[in-house]
C-alpha cells in the first residue's frame, strides 16, 4: 500500500478542535480538504503528520499553539479611538473588523477582534483568533496522488 510523501497532491476529511472539544473547523462543513504535500498550502506540522499514512488510514493528532498559530502575544492587542472608524455605535465586543495597518510602505488589511468596547474608545486584539491554544485533529486519508497519477 502506498503512502504519503512529499509531492503527492492528498485529500483528506478532518475535525479540528480545541483543549474543550469544541470543534473550530470541519471537513463536513467544507468538504474535503485537498493539497500537495511539501508546498506550504496548509500548516507545516498539520502536513507532518499526513507522511506515511495510507488511503483509508485515520490519525488523530495534536498540534501545540507554538507550532500551529502562535502563542498568545498581549504586544498585539490595541486601544483606539472610536471616532474615525465606520459605524462606531454598532461595534461590539467578538465582532472581527478589517483594520488597515502600514507595513514596508504598504498598506495591509488585517482581521482584528474586538474584546472591549467604551465611550471614546476600543480595544482590538491583533492574534489570530487559535493564538495560544493547542489544535487536536483526526484526519482521515481518503486518496493519495503522485505526479505520475495527478
Amino acid at each position: 500500500m502506498k503512502s504519503a510523501k512529499p509531492g503527492d497532491l492528498v485529500s483528506v476529511i478532518y475535525d479540528g478542535s480545541l483543549d474543550n472539544k469544541e470543534v473550530f473547523e470541519s471537513s463536513k462543513e467544507t468538504g474535503p480538504l485537498e493539497f500537495t504535500i511539501g508546498t506550504g498550502q496548509v500548516m507545516f506540522e498539520f502536513e507532518k503528520n499526513i507522511i506515511g499514512m495510507t488511503e483509508g488510514e485515520t490519525k488523530n493528532f495534536t498540534i501545540p499553539s507554538e507550532a500551529g498559530h502562535g502563542s498568545h502575544d498581549p504586544d498585539l492587542i490595541h486601544t483606539i479611538a472610536k471616532k474615525g472608524l465606520k459605524d462606531p455605535e454598532n461595534i461590539k465586543p467578538g465582532m472581527v473588523l478589517g483594520m488597515d495597518m502600514e507595513k514596508d510602505g504598504q498598506t495591509h488589511k488585517v482581521p482584528a477582534m474586538v474584546t472591549k468596547v467604551e465611550d471614546e474608545h476600543i480595544s482590538v486584539d491583533f492574534n489570530h483568533p487559535l493564538a495560544g491554544q493547542a489544535l487536536t485533529y483526526s484526519v482521515t486519508l481518503q486518496s493519495i496522488k503522485n505526479e505520475q497519477t495527478a
